[in-house]
């Protein structure tokens, strides 16, 4: 049985540049699942499949999505075949969000790995400017969020540094997936997922 690695980070923390990286150099054994998403496909850097909120909302009722949540206007989920693709003994990546970590511990338990993408403030800063996405004071807000972000880990996930080279980044995350998890990583009761 597979484990779910349940990437998070920041906007502007470089978690779309390290899943881009790491599907170019993707081990046996791993999967890096898309995400569906109320937005167009050409909108934004990620590699997601565009949904309407119609049928979005006809998956949900269809029971096809593993994980569902909303952010800044747009519905994201992960299909139900993440669970299948780990009954086969992969281990799935997925662009998770910090405030639905509960709900993907609740459903994955001990076969969760949380990981956290960090950037020091001044590296988040200095890459939001260099984007040119927001302005100013939207950078000041981005900033604030991810001060407030940090400081409520849950003490059990991973940190991930991304202040440097993109390349680094990834070496330390192909080694962290490749160490065995320990139960005493997890505070969580374990609610099993059944795949039959």
């Amino acid at each position: 049985m597979g484990r779910l690695v349940y990437l998070m980070g920041a906007s502007g923390s470089g978690k779309d540049s390290l899943l881009d990286a790491l599907r170019h150099a993707l081990p046996a054994g791993l999967v890096v699942a898309h995400r569906y998403i109320t937005r167009p496909a050409n909108a934004g850097a990620e590699n997601h499949i565009a949904l309407r909120d119609d049928e979005f909302n006809q998956r949900l009722e269809q029971g096809l999505f593993a994980l569902d949540w909303q952010a800044h206007s747009c519905r994201y989920s992960v299909g139900i075949e993440i669970d299948h693709w780990m009954a086969q003994g992969c281990n799935v990546v997925v662009n998770g969000s910090r405030a639905h970590l509960d709900q993907a511990m609740q459903r994955y338990g001990q076969r969760l790995l949380p990981v956290c993408l960090q950037v020091s403030e001044s590296v988040l800063e200095q890459r939001l400017r260099q984007r040119g996405r927001e302005d100013r004071e939207q950078i000041r807000h981005r900033l604030l969020r991810a001060a407030q972000y940090a400081s409520g880990l849950p003490a059990h996930c991973q940190r991930l540094d991304n202040d440097g080279p993109l390349h680094e980044t990834l070496a330390a995350f192909l080694h962290l997936l490749n160490q065995p998890v320990s139960a005493k990583n997890y505070d969580i009761t374990s609610q099993k997922v059944s795949y039959e």
